[in-house]
């Protein structure tokens, strides 16, 4: 091999060893980002999972709101103008404002249910439940409100039960966030295995556990 030959090698060597050192700082910052940003989300995740597995021990007294008002005769009068069966994407607009503001029932933007005699919406939400029905013809409201306590309102916010597009979009995110933290971190095991020998036995017994649980103590 030549001289040239040689540095050409040794060139192309340490471009290699740099394009490595490159990708090693990028995926190390990756993988810290992914865990400063997941970090408190990945607590609460774990936290409410176990909330989740003992829920039948957890159950709380639900607390229930009751409240009644009448619409004004305006106001009555738009529900009129409604099908008298089916159902709409929301109540007027200002009929919902109404019930926001003397009730404190958050309407807007729920699906109204009408009949010939009356509107329901349902009011669903993390840890509760609640409703509101009007009478069409006089315009008297009952509201109801449920309340399941803290434990329920975590637990619905770890399924995204009833808790609208926002946090539905934040929770699609912190999963990728979650999953570029596992790989990163996998790829950097992958680093320092060499050094560690238990590194792999370990990843492989966190695999082998969940796996021989499922198939011995849970039916498939």
């Amino acid at each position: 091999m030549t001289d040239t030959q040689i540095q050409n090698a040794q060139a192309a060597a340490g471009q290699r060893r740099m394009r490595y050192a490159f990708i090693k700082r990028q995926i190390r910052t990756v993988h810290w980002m992914s865990g400063a940003v997941c970090l408190i989300g990945m607590l609460l995740f774990a936290a409410t999972g176990i909330t989740l597995n003992h829920a039948g021990s957890l159950t709380a007294k639900p607390v229930i709101t009751d409240a009644e008002t009448t619409l004004t005769p305006a106001l009555t009068a738009m529900l009129a103008d409604g099908p008298d069966s089916g159902t709409t994407p929301a109540l007027p607009t200002a009929v919902a404002r109404q019930l926001k503001s003397e009730l404190g029932a958050d309407a807007a933007g729920q699906t109204a249910e009408w009949t010939d005699i009356d509107v329901y919406v349902a009011l669903p939400r993390p840890g509760g439940d609640g409703w509101v029905s009007i009478d069409r013809e006089t315009g008297e409201v009952v509201y109801e409100a449920t309340q399941r306590g803290p434990v329920a309102y975590l637990n619905d916010l770890h399924k995204g039960r009833n808790t609208g597009t926002a946090w539905s979009w934040f929770l699609d995110i912190f999963a990728v966030a979650t999953m570029l933290f596992c790989l990163s971190g996998l790829w950097l095991l992958q680093i320092h295995s060499a050094r560690r020998a238990s590194t792999w036995p370990l990843t492989i017994a966190g695999l082998a556990v969940p796996v021989l649980l499922l198939l011995v103590f849970v039916h498939l």
